[in-house]
């Protein structure tokens, strides 16, 4: 498994907006689609392209274009919802498919309650967004269904992470087999808390995106 985070001021001052208590929602809603696009950019980077030909006003030209079959772009419900936009700029062909994921309080396991992939995923980049990489349960969980579904690679892409949540995904997914992945984020925090909450992270993501529910 490869971990990037991603060096750049924009993207730092936009992560320290977002930690800030005070931040509101329609800001945190605003800085965390700002700050998505940025994550993608460099999620992309290894998205599959094929060499074409396109006529200019004086001439050929050699470029590319995105290879088929499109990407698949993954929120984790519902905090990631709140990524989809950001991501979708970036590759607004790709189709968009859901898994929701609830985590317990005391076991602090995650439990699927809605799945909504394609059963098929052979020769597809896949995208998961999810804000916050914390036990990595959640990234384990829904990286196996991906595998499952022979897609090509995964990149995962997140806010924030916990070394403890990327040292499990790394010992699950070691190499490119049964698929390479990536986790893209913005930064890695310190550690977690007794409550599997990333220190000093930013909070509850869901709850600052969309509200306490």
């Amino acid at each position: 498994m490869q971990t990037l985070v991603v060096d750049h001021p924009l993207i730092a001052h936009k992560l320290t907006a977002l930690r800030d208590e005070s931040t509101d929602s329609p800001t945190f809603r605003r800085l965390t689609d700002e700050l998505v696009t940025l994550l993608a950019y460099e999620a992309t980077r290894e998205v599959r392209v094929q060499p074409v030909t396109v006529r200019t006003p004086v001439g050929d030209a050699q470029g590319v274009r995105m290879a088929r079959p499109e990407p698949l772009v993954v929120p984790v419900l519902r905090a990631g919802i709140g990524m989809l936009d950001g991501m979708i700029r970036l590759l607004p062909t790709a189709d968009v498919g859901f898994v929701g994921l609830a985590r317990d309080e005391e076991s602090l396991v995650a439990a699927t309650y809605a799945n909504r992939l394609p059963a098929n995923l052979a020769g597809r980049d896949v995208f998961v967004l999810d804000p916050m990489l914390a036990t990595g349960g959640t990234l384990e969980t829904v990286v196996t269904m991906l595998a499952q579904r022979e897609a090509a690679t995964v990149t995962a892409v997140s806010l924030l992470a916990a070394p403890e949540g990327v040292d499990r995904l790394a010992a699950t997914f070691p190499g490119d087999e049964p698929l390479p992945v990536r986790v893209v984020i913005a930064a890695m925090d310190e550690r977690l808390n007794e409550r599997g909450y990333i220190i000093p992270g930013l909070g509850d993501a869901g709850d600052r995106l969309f509200g306490i529910v």
